[in-house]
């Protein structure tokens, strides 16, 4: 069976949903047509100029990446710069160009999933269950002889998706109660006493990226002059989705010991480690990438040692003040080891589905620091 970029695509949304993705981030094609052919497939962290010329040099189709190559909004494609070239010698070769990012750091069995696991943590939890995009519940409250007018503004919004049903919504009757002050301008009513109406709460999914347009349409149909709404996070039973694991280490152990493990399951030869050497440990928390901004997460877990990528002096600081423990392996080996897993999956997807596609793993990258020893 033939397949072109949007068959690729459909597969990576399954292993990768977009909706997961941070508010800030940009994930997706970002360079090619969704119908151009796909006959190899190349996985790798980085879109650099090296990687790309590599990708097309070699016949490769479709560059899948974790990192963006469009990351912030371009005004000018400019050819001498790096993303410019990258943009060129995509185009001219025929390469398209797809990124998975924090989306793929947040699904359960992603990133921090397979960190976690080439670590040997047992038991993982999620660290930060309220990254990502996903769902929220959005609740409003609307007089009755209004209903209809805000349900319609909803179905305008494209709120309440559940599954393959659009248009979700629930409601339920109910009494409100509210007391104008002296500068008010109530939709009904009277000036500084209790007023009572009888109101409908309507409550409907919305995406999280979707929200702030969501309200501001409904606060353009709603009659009240200060509209009563509520926002809800969701935690589904059926999925661990989220920024950052926490798990139990096999056995307890040493700081210094456990820095010693961290180090040869990674291939991590100079980590940076913070806290007491000889500080007990037997839960441990991890985040891919960049992890400082989850810090106060860490704090409150209940796991003594944190392991991530891209920490600075003072996050070490703030663990030593707390005899806690801190493992730097930096933001190349945290995220690198989810390069085979995402070929491997692949490879299964496209097995299944009988196409006919050679998926391949980019040989050649490296992180950017090195050692003068080296």
């Amino acid at each position: 069976m033939k397949a072109n970029v949007a068959d690729i695509i459909t597969m990576m949304n399954t292993i990768a949903p977009p909706d997961l993705a941070e508010q800030w981030d940009n994930v997706g094609l970002q360079v090619g047509l969704a119908e151009w052919n796909v006959h190899k497939i190349r996985i790798a962290l980085d879109p650099t100029p090296q990687v790309m010329t590599d990708a097309c040099s070699s016949g490769v189709d479709l560059l899948i990446t974790h990192h963006p190559l469009i990351f912030k909004p371009l005004k000018s494609i400019d050819l001498n710069t790096a993303a410019g070239r990258i943009i060129d010698q995509a185009i001219q070769s025929k390469t398209a160009v797809f990124a998975a990012h924090t989306n793929l750091d947040i699904v359960s069995g992603g990133v921090n999933d397979v960190l976690a696991d080439r670590i040997g943590l047992k038991n993982t939890t999620v660290l930060d269950e309220t990254a990502g995009g996903g769902k929220l519940k959005l609740v409003v409250y609307v007089p009755e002889i209004n209903e209809q007018r805000i349900l319609q503004a909803l179905m305008e919004c494209g709120v309440g998706v559940i599954g393959e049903y659009s248009g979700c919504t629930f409601r339920s009757r109910g009494t409100g109660t509210f007391k104008p002050g002296d500068k008010a301008v109530p939709f009904s009513g009277n000036i500084g006493v209790i007023n009572s109406v009888e109101e409908t709460r309507i409550e409907a999914l919305v995406e999280k990226k979707d929200l702030t347009a969501t309200i501001a349409h409904l606060r353009s149909r709603h009659p009240y002059e200060t509209m009563a709404y509520d926002v809800y996070p969701l935690v589904t039973a059926e999925n661990d989705h989220g920024l950052g694991r926490v798990g139990e280490l096999e056995k307890d152990m040493y700081l210094k010991d456990f820095g010693r493990i961290v180090g040869e399951r990674l291939g991590v030869k100079n980590l940076r480690i913070a806290g007491n050497p000889d500080l007990r440990v037997s839960k441990a928390a991890v985040c891919s990438g960049s992890g400082s901004g989850l810090m106060s997460h860490f704090f409150s877990c209940g796991a003594q040692v944190y392991i991530s990528g891209d920490l600075g002096y003072h996050n070490a600081r703030d663990v030593e003040s707390r005899n806690l423990g801190l493992i730097d392996i930096g933001h190349f080996a945290s995220e690198h080891l989810i390069i085979d897993s995402v070929a491997k999956r692949l490879r299964k997807m496209a097995l299944d589905n009988k196409m006919d596609i050679h998926i391949d793993t980019c040989m050649m990258e490296r992180a950017p620091f090195w050692n003068i020893d080296e």
